[in-house]
């Protein structure tokens, strides 16, 4: 668990993280590494942990209320741009970072406007969370995000052959 500070520096609360995923940057030039966490009230936050590429970000946590709440004024559709609010005086790459995430976990989808999104309903997210926040979950800041085993285990059974069959005599 780690102590931070919310984003309007109000209070301090521990923050036990549930899950380390990984995506693609927007740009898809680099690999991004997150968390996923949530306080001792349940509240889930973000992060982006690591970048394999060069550009800086900020690794402070955002809770998801705050994120939604934020998305939710700024209309139908939106842009990484209408994410700085919640970064002011930090590095210009976190909120397209945070907006790769929040669409690899289903929260944001892509919008019929080019290069836009919209909020995606959010209960598929919180169907997966729930358990996590229940079970008592809580992984280091260096955990590896888990690799999809259901993607892995599907496609080796399209590559493996079939068994033959012997045939009737």
């Amino acid at each position: 668990m780690k102590t931070v500070k919310n984003p309007v520096n109000v209070t301090e609360s521990l923050i036990r993280i549930l899950k380390a995923g990984s995506c693609s940057s927007r740009s898809g030039k680099s690999t991004l590494t997150y968390h996923i966490g949530c306080s001792a009230e349940s509240d889930i936050h973000f992060r982006v942990y690591t970048n394999t590429g060069s550009g800086y970000f900020s690794r402070e946590w955002l809770a998801l209320n705050t994120i939604l709440e934020l998305l939710a004024k700024v209309g139908k559709s939106f842009t990484s741009f209408n994410l700085q609010p919640l970064f002011r005086g930090k590095s210009v790459n976190t909120p397209a970072f945070l907006l790769a995430v929040l669409v690899e976990e289903g929260l944001v989808k892509p919008s019929e406007k080019k290069r836009c999104y919209e909020l995606a309903e959010p209960s598929a997210f919180m169907d997966k969370i729930k358990p996590l926040i229940d079970s008592k979950t809580s992984l280091s800041d260096d955990d590896k995000p888990q690799k999809a085993m259901k993607k892995k285990a599907s496609s080796d059974k399209k590559s493996s052959p079939k068994p033959e069959q012997d045939s009737p005599k």
